[in-house]
C-alpha cells in the first residue's frame, strides 16, 4: 500500500459539460491493481475462471464482488470491515439481498478495513500532482489497444507514476465507490481508468465509465484502499 498525500481534485464529465472539486484526506492506495492469485488467496475462486497467470489482474470481477473481497480480507487480517452489507449479500452466490441495486449497503468511514476508493481518490492517486490528461507517455504508463496485443498484462509491467502506483491507466478498469449519476443511470457504479482493449482516448485521468454494480466485465478489476487509523 501507498500513503496517498490529501490535497484537492477537480473532476469533470464530458457528457454534462459539470466539474466540481472535492478535497481529499490522506489515504493508501495499493501500488497496482488486485491479482488473480491474491483474489484466490483470499475468496479460494479466480472471478475470470483463470487457473494460472496469479500476475494478472483479476478481473471479470463486480461491484459486489469486490466490496465483498474487501469485507473478507480486513476481517482475515483482523480488521473492521469497511463495509456495512444485508446478510444474504455476505456470498458469492447473492447480489445484494435481492434488487442488486446497492441501496442497503453503507461506508464505515472510521473503519479501518480494506475497500475501494472514491472516484475523487482515484484521479487525485492517478495525476499524482501533474496536471496533463496522463502522468506520463501512454506507451511507457499502460497497456491499451494499441499496444496491449489485444490482451491482459501482468500488473506492474509499465511505469509508474510519480507516487510509485503502477497501471492507473489501461490494462484493467477500476471500480470506484461511487455512484455515476443516481438521476439518471440509477445505481451505476464509476469505473475509472481505461483498460486493455480501450482507446488511447479513454485511457486519460479524467475519463469516467459507468456499469452495473452485478455486472462481470473481462477488463474491469479493483484496486484497494484503505483509511489510515487515527
Amino acid at each position: 500500500m501507498i500513503t496517498v498525500p490529501g490535497g484537492h481534485v477537480t473532476l469533470s464529465d464530458r457528457r454534462t459539460e459539470r466539474s466540481w472539486t472535492v478535497e481529499v484526506a490522506p489515504y493508501l492506495l495499493s501500488a497496482h491493481p488486485l491479482t488473480r492469485a491474491d483474489y484466490a488467496q483470499v475468496t479460494t475462486t479466480r472471478p475470470d475462471g483463470g487457473q494460472d497467470g496469479g500476475r494478472l489482474p483479476a478481473h471479470s470481477v463486480s461491484w459486489w464482488d469486490a466490496v465483498r473481497y474487501c469485507n473478507a480480507l480486513s476481517r482475515q487480517e483482523g480488521l473492521t470491515p469497511a463495509y456495512r452489507l444485508p446478510h444474504t449479500a455476505e456470498t458469492a452466490d447473492t447480489t445484494d439481498g435481492g434488487d442488486g441495486e446497492g441501496a442497503h449497503i453503507t461506508w464505515d468511514r472510521d473503519a479501518d478495513g480494506y475497500r475501494l476508493p472514491t472516484e475523487a481518490e482515484w484521479e487525485h492517486a492517478c495525476r499524482a500532482g501533474t496536471s496533463g490528461p496522463r502522468y506520463g507517455p501512454l506507451d511507457d504508463i499502460a497497456w491499451h489497444r494499441g499496444n496491449s496485443g489485444e490482451r491482459i498484462h501482468e500488473v506492474g509491467g509499465r511505469r509508474p507514476n510519480p507516487w510509485g502506483l503502477y497501471d492507473m491507466l489501461g490494462n484493467v478498469w477500476e471500480w470506484c465507490w461511487d455512484f455515476y449519476d443516481p438521476e439518471v443511470y440509477g445505481s451505476y457504479r464509476v469505473l475509472r481508468g481505461g483498460g486493455w482493449f480501450d482507446e488511447h482516448w479513454s485511457c486519460r485521468a479524467s475519463v469516467r465509465r459507468r456499469s452495473h454494480p452485478t455486472l462481470r466485465i473481462e477488463d474491469v478489476g479493483l484496486r484497494l484502499a484503505r483509511s489510515p487509523r487515527p
